[in-house]
């Protein structure tokens, strides 16, 4: 056993999955005694009729209005003009629409639209923390409608920038915020919505979530209860994911939804998440280069993971599980290194970029820094106990990826 003894404290939001089910919008919402929904998305899905006119039928005379300004950015001072528009329109409610970054401005907007504190104060603040602390005041619901497979929805965190000409920092910062207030009331997993995202988009974002249900597996955290959301959901993605290179009418979408929901079942929950090495050098390739996490994943994984079997098990029997191999007349290291290899025929079945030197504006100069900065990564603490990082060992992964 992984972890004989575990806590595991989990209140996610009622979960609907079905091609159409954004019709029913209106009526969770009905149930949240919400009756003014505000929609938060990004100007492509907000001028999209085959994203958006779904949304207004289903949420029919509860939309007040759409705030269509995210960006992959996730910037502070976005949030805090999207809490100006819900106080506009007197929105009593948030509905996310797209990809993550739509979810976090949005779970953000819940948390200053609900501390009652000005712009300054809220600057000041994630100037000097890196978050926005919520109010013990009663928050705003959220409603997640995700266009994307990144992962991000069944989950209490956001992530948050500021930059300089905004106005509310002094320099550059990232940072994040945290609330189990802010894990989405419902949300909407509806293909039809799905197969509207371009395909590269999905691809990429398709690795991120996959690397959830892998990284699950070997947390330091795990329970038995998300060992088995995790291996559903993985063998849900590994048999599901490779229809993407097809067009949009062949996909396993509903497949790959229901893998996707999956993976991410309980590892955002209030001691911690269940996110570790993969998802870490993610965080130092962002905060070098501009990279999509997805694409920052689908290079470094299988170096990750190698790097992880040289030293602990990594539950490979388990990730093994979820891949279908059979282990019976396998030593440890040919398991080990045939999880390897199904993670990186995902990857290669996305037709995701294998190699970091394809990375635009990144050199390989730059592999000090990141190695410094991944070891840095809270996510780092999630590793199996005997997983010891070192600057020389991250940086030796990221020389093999590049």
């Amino acid at each position: 056993m992984h972890n004989t003894a575990f806590r595991f404290e989990y209140d996610p939001g009622i979960i609907r999955h079905g091609r159409g089910c954004v019709v029913a919008l209106g009526d969770e919402l009905a149930r949240q005694d919400c009756t003014r929904a505000l929609v938060v998305c990004g100007q492509t899905v907000g001028s999209t009729p085959a994203v958006i006119d779904p949304i207004k039928e289903g949420l029919g005379d509860r939309l007040v209005g759409i705030f269509d300004e995210t960006t992959p950015a996730k910037r502070l001072d976005t949030a805090i003009s999207g809490v100006e528009r819900m106080r506009e329109l007197d929105a009593d409610a948030l509905v996310a629409v797209g990809g993550g970054s739509s979810l976090d401005v949005a779970k953000v907007m819940s948390v200053v639209s609900a501390s009652g504190r000005d712009r300054d104060e809220i600057g000041t603040e994630f100037a000097e923390t890196g978050t926005v602390t919520a109010p013990a005041a009663e928050l705003p619901p959220l409603v997640a409608v995700p266009t994307t497979l990144a992962g991000a929805d069944l989950s209490a965190l956001a992530g948050i920038t500021a930059n300089p000409e905004s106005g509310l920092v002094d320099e550059q910062r990232s940072g994040g915020v945290s609330d189990p207030r802010l894990m989405p009331a419902a949300l909407f997993y509806d293909p039809a919505l799905v197969e509207t995202t371009p395909r590269e988009v999905l691809t990429a974002s398709a690795m991120n979530g996959f690397d959830k249900g892998v990284e699950t597996l070997y947390a330091a955290n795990a329970t038995p209860i998300t060992d088995g959301t995790a291996v559903r959901g993985l063998n849900l993605l590994w048999d599901g994911l490779s229809t993407l290179t097809d067009e949009p009418d062949s996909w396993a979408t509903e497949e790959i939804l229901q893998g996707i929901i999956c993976v991410q079942y309980g590892i955002s929950r209030p001691e911690g998440t269940t996110l570790s090495l993969i998802h870490a050098y993610g965080h130092g390739l962002k905060a070098t280069v501009d990279i999509q996490q997805g694409v920052a994943h689908g290079i470094v994984a299988p170096h990750a993971l190698e790097s992880l079997f040289e030293q602990v098990d990594g539950r490979r029997e388990l990730l093994a599980r979820a891949f279908d191999i059979e282990t019976g007349s396998l030593s440890q290291a040919e398991v080990g290194n045939a999880v390897i290899e199904e993670v990186r025929a995902v990857r290669d079945a996305l037709e995701l970029p294998t190699q970091l030197r394809s990375v635009e504006g990144l050199e390989r100069s730059d592999l000090d820094t990141i190695a410094e900065t991944t070891i840095e990564d809270s996510f780092l603490d999630n590793c199996p106990p005997e997983f010891e990082p070192t600057v020389e060992g991250l940086k030796g992964v990221l020389e093999a990826a590049w």
